[in-house]
């Protein structure tokens, strides 16, 4: 179920939206002013990554994990 972003076009506000059907966007207004005059904002998104200081451990060619990392000169 995708969140849309809207802007009102009688008051300004902006404002995000669940919209879980087409017909849903029938019933939506502005939660300030209460118009339906209101337009679709081009939404940007950033999924948040984790920072690691430590490097991802090594995987073993038998699936687990590596007891010798180095060793068999694929890690």
């Amino acid at each position: 179920m995708p969140i849309f972003e809207y802007a009102c076009e009688d008051c300004g506000t902006k404002f995000e939206k669940l919209i879980r059907r087409e017909s849903d966007y029938d019933l939506l207004s502005c939660p300030s002013c209460g118009e339906k005059h209101l337009h679709k904002e081009h939404s940007t998104f950033s999924p948040k990554m984790g920072v690691s200081k430590q490097p991802a451990p090594a995987m073993c060619p038998s699936g687990g994990m590596c007891p010798t990392p180095g060793k068999c000169g694929i890690n």
